[in-house]
């Protein structure tokens, strides 16, 4: 099966910037639209960036503006460029595909990205 490996996180002051990679075992065309996540404790896991196949991109309205998120399948990885940053970023970052199918992989550790003074 696909593994997925996030990396890139860290401790930044608010305002800041940091850039996540995913790189994956396998193709992600296999897995086709991609997507980067994020957690908090006690919450559930929520989507805040996607791309398709095609290279077209969508955010969360609490990103937009901010993240942006690309794909590079020829190296099978996912970047997420994260500008202007808040503390409510704060979270564990994972990528993973959009769609529940077969091809989806396992959840990888993610990354944790802290945004604080």
């Amino acid at each position: 099966q696909v593994r997925l490996v996030e990396s890139g996180g860290g401790l930044v002051q608010p305002g800041g910037s940091l850039s996540l990679s995913c790189v994956a075992s396998d193709s992600i065309l296999v897995i086709g639209d991609m997507a980067w996540y994020r957690q908090v404790p006690g919450k559930q896991r929520e989507l805040v960036a996607q791309i398709n196949i095609h290279g077209r991109a969508d955010y969360a309205d609490s990103v937009k503006g901010r993240f942006s998120i690309s794909r590079d399948d020829a190296k099978n990885t996912v970047h997420l460029q994260m500008n202007s940053l808040k503390p409510e970023d704060t979270a564990v970052y994972y990528c993973n595909g959009v769609h529940d199918t077969p091809y989806r992989p396992a959840w990888g550790q993610g990354t944790q990205v802290t945004v604080s003074s």
